[in-house]
């Protein structure tokens, strides 16, 4: 089935080509290991799970809110005047289609993770991450497998790449220097990805739309950690203008990703005034402590790898993010992994009750 049909806006192009050069290292020193990087490695290894077999996809979703997410955690532009002016018709057609938006971007995402992860295979100077580094690969290819699954027989409507999404990927793919793809993708795309997927894990009512986000997370958790381990070793390594350039990168990034949750392609193809929509979305209270939330995962990697200079916290402070600079990654990524773990115990207790029953 072509995915064409699906999408809410014709997309004139089958893939989308980024020309860029890097290169590829060998590296023949094969016991130069690092121990927390080879536990990552086998946890990577022993964590490998079947997305069509771990995920029930058995499970419905109800077409009118297909994560049964609460309106308010949900719509950008809830408790606006023109909220209240829709009709209950309306508003069951814009969930369908905040849904849609957001599990495609999800989609890209992960499909930008995966080209980001095989590069770090090739590019990256030591054995250690690249043994990781293949595992993620794997990790992404499940990804966006699952979420195309969903996108494809769940939800049934797409949206193409978000504009603000693939300017920053482009940025990612096309830099030649390993260590800006670690920057991009595992601290900064992925460190958004988990907080935002954990806002739906933890709000959506539907069992396979939290399901799916808690899984992926359980893996999302070992890549930041990954790009984390690898960064805080190396850019100590760099010159102040070299962390410079660095913190530069961080700082247009996360504006970047702050900003694609204005979500303004949605406002559009269902018919409410994109300006209005866009302003409210801009200056409600409630959705600037959404977005702030987004970077709950960002801001502490950020400052752990050292790039914590004027110009980052002067930005953090700026979006209202500067305070979670002192959550520890390690508890948020050891709360991720017991939450996935709960729902394989909730799925075997109801089968176990099932067939019981029987």
């Amino acid at each position: 089935m072509s995915s064409h049909p699906l999408y809410t806006t014709p997309v004139t192009e089958d893939q989308w080509e980024i020309p860029g050069t890097f290169e590829t290292v060998f590296n023949w020193e094969y016991d130069d290991q690092r121990d927390r990087l080879v536990s990552l490695y086998k946890k990577g290894k022993d964590k490998q799970w079947d997305a069509a077999e771990r995920i029930d996809w058995s499970l419905e979703v109800d077409p009118e809110n297909p994560s049964q997410m609460p309106d308010e955690a949900n719509i950008g532009i809830y408790g606006s005047e023109i909220w209240e002016r829709m009709t209950e018709a309306e508003k069951v057609e814009l969930r369908r289609h905040v849904e849609a938006w957001r599990a495609s971007q999800f989609l890209h995402g992960e499909q930008g993770a995966l080209i980001c992860s095989s590069k770090i295979v090739q590019a990256v100077p030591d054995i250690d991450s690249k043994f990781y580094a293949a595992t993620q690969v794997i990790d992404e290819a499940r990804h966006v497998e699952a979420y195309s699954r969903y996108v494809h027989t769940k939800v049934k409507l797409a949206y193409p790449i978000n504009p603000n999404l693939r300017t920053l990927l482009e940025q990612v793919i096309r830099d030649s220097r390993w260590d800006f793809t670690y920057l991009g993708m595992q601290v900064l795309i992925e460190g958004l990805a988990l907080a935002a997927f954990g806002l739906i894990r933890d709000a959506a009512q539907n069992p396979l739309a939290a399901s799916i986000n808690a899984y992926v997370m359980q893996d999302e958790a070992r890549h930041v950690a990954f790009g984390r381990l690898a960064l805080r070793d190396y850019y100590p390594q760099l010159t102040q203008a070299e962390r410079d350039e660095r913190e530069d990168f961080v700082v247009e990034a996360c504006y970047l990703m702050r900003d694609r949750f204005k979500a303004e392609e949605i406002w559009e193809n269902v018919g409410l005034p994109v300006r209005e929509c866009a302003q409210y979305v801009d200056t409600s209270e409630r959705m600037q402590m959404f977005r702030n939330i987004l970077f709950m995962r960002i801001v502490p990697i950020v400052k752990d790898i050292g790039l914590w200079g004027e110009k980052v916290q002067k930005a953090y402070a700026d979006m209202g993010v500067l305070d979670f600079a002192s959550i520890d990654p390690d508890v948020a990524a050891a709360e991720d992994e017991d939450i996935a773990e709960q729902f394989d115990l909730r799925r075997r207790q109801i089968e176990d009750t099932i067939a019981a029953a029987e």
